[in-house]
């Protein structure tokens, strides 16, 4: 079988890497193409992946430029569609969906954001695609008959303990006691009108954690200069193992929020989406995985901050939370393999028993 990939944010990456090494190994023939997108080539060049750049320069945020960059993706993936003859396309890119119904070739969509958040990615691809592959807490909307609804998260697809192992030999150089915080740019179009961790709020969420260790900023934009000794300048293939080891994690990104959670890393998610993402709604409301607080409510941030940090039984009582979701969820790595090899027919047994992914324990 001939699986075309199309990794257009480093996200992707994480997401597809164990099933394209799985699925190579399984003897399959794997095309992936990437556009430039923050480390994401990094990524794939320090993880030994074969992949062809066809959109090498960086897109800007404007309407023509997001227009340009599509018809670029058009011709350049539908040229390696004829030569490669893929028998699925798979991604989180609307393009493959419309490429796919010209070339007659079954799509593929891996989404864990509800309708609501995408609603321009939503209408532009899912009308189009054939499966929308999305844990059962994420919503499709009008599309659901689409979804493939499973008992997980995307994020175990590389966080599941299958597949990952933490190392702390690989981050001593860290040492033992330090905290994570992330942010993020906030300008794709689903960010319009919403704001995270500005300026004065992080100069206070450092100045609470600092007595109890380092703290170390992972950041998408530009930092003030006041702000830059605390930026983490790491190789990126590392970033789980030092977020797996961080006392706690603080940031306006979802991603990182989730990877956190899942990772059994205390975690607080502060921006305008809180309380509106079924993914981590789950983590927060089932499992208490992580606490998402808007930026309307900075005072309860360094409130829960506190508290926090003057729980002597954090570690233990998150360590408890994940080991309950890991065994309530299924593995989704060899799930998502089990069902990308033996598709169309893992779609229909899906359908008549959704009970069959439990055999992915």
């Amino acid at each position: 079988m001939n699986y075309l990939f199309f990794l257009g944010h480093p996200a992707h990456f994480h997401l597809f890497k164990n099933i394209i090494k799985s699925l190579e190994n399984r003897q399959h023939n794997v095309k992936v193409l990437i556009k430039s997108k923050d480390i994401l080539e990094e990524l794939c060049v320090n993880e030994g992946m074969s992949f062809e750049n066809i959109y090498p320069k960086i897109r800007g945020e404007n309407k023509f430029s997001i227009i340009k960059s599509f018809y670029f993706k058009y011709v350049r993936i539908g040229g390696v569609i004829r030569k490669f003859k893929p028998n699925l396309l798979l991604g989180s890119e609307p393009t493959l969906t419309h490429l796919g119904k010209i070339f007659n070739i079954p799509s593929f969509v891996f989404s864990e954001d509800d309708v609501e958040i995408i609603p321009q990615f939503s209408k532009i691809a899912y009308p189009f695609v054939d499966v929308i592959m999305s844990p059962y807490s994420c919503n499709a909307g009008k599309w659901e008959h689409k979804k493939m609804g499973y008992n997980g998260f995307h994020k175990l697809a590389y966080l599941h303990p299958s597949v990952f192992s933490p190392d702390k030999k690989k981050i001593s150089f860290l040492g033992s006691d330090y905290f994570i915080l992330r942010l993020t740019r906030l300008t794709a179009y689903h960010d319009k009108n919403r704001t995270g961790i500005h300026k004065e709020i992080l100069n206070r969420i450092i100045e609470i954690l600092e007595p109890y260790g380092n703290v170390f900023i992972t950041s998408e934009r530009s930092l003030e200069p006041e702000f830059e000794k605390y930026r983490l300048s790491v190789d990126p293939s590392l970033i789980h193992h030092i977020l797996y080891y961080a006392k706690l994690y603080i940031g306006d990104s979802q991603s990182m929020a989730v990877e956190a959670a899942l990772l059994g890393t205390p975690g607080i998610r502060f921006n305008d989406f809180a309380d509106e993402i079924g993914v981590l709604n789950e983590l927060e409301n089932k499992y208490q995985l992580t606490t998402g607080i808007k930026t309307d409510n900075f005072e309860y941030l360094y409130s829960v901050l506190h508290q926090m940090l003057s729980n002597n039984h954090l570690e233990k009582d998150y360590d408890f939370r994940v080991n309950k979701m890991l065994k309530d969820k299924i593995n989704v790595p060899s799930f998502f393999i089990w069902f990308i090899e033996n598709y169309p027919e893992s779609a229909n047994i899906m359908k008549q028993d959704p009970d069959y992914q439990y055999r992915f324990k």
